[in-house]
């Protein structure tokens, strides 16, 4: 995987094309690698598997998680939580099989399993006698 492409580096509200009248938050991510698969960790609280839009366009990977509206009971006299969706992406390099992409939703966690492709894996070469 190349690097990541990260439109917003602050955890501010932004506008984007996706629905004007809602603002989008850049949620962290978190990337590891293992021999067979990338694994990115994307915390998105509020969203569920329903809210969620995971697509591959060319080599771009994009989320979108749109957060559920909860009113808060009574008056609000502090709040740090924004009304804001979710909006990130992430360039693949060529070494992503982009058609086994998989996507689990488990406590406000999305996590992606990014298999890599045969011609990238490591692999053990057989010596004739």
């Amino acid at each position: 995987m190349k690097n990541t492409v990260q439109t917003q580096t602050e955890n501010r509200p932004t506008r984007t094309g996706l629905q004007p009248d809602r603002e989008y938050l850049a949620p962290p991510a978190n990337i590891s690698a293992t021999d067979d698969e990338y694994v990115i960790d994307v915390d998105m609280p509020g969203v569920s598997k329903a809210g969620l839009e995971v697509t591959v366009e060319g080599n771009e990977l994009t989320i979108i998680g749109r957060r559920t509206d909860q009113a808060p009971t009574g008056n609000a006299y502090y709040r740090e939580s924004l009304d804001a969706d979710y909006c990130r992406s992430f360039d693949l390099g060529p070494d992503v099989d982009t058609s086994k992409i998989r996507a689990e939703m488990q406590q406000g966690i999305l996590k992606l399993h990014l298999p890599k492709s045969e011609r990238v894996k490591p692999r053990r070469i057989t010596i004739a006698s």
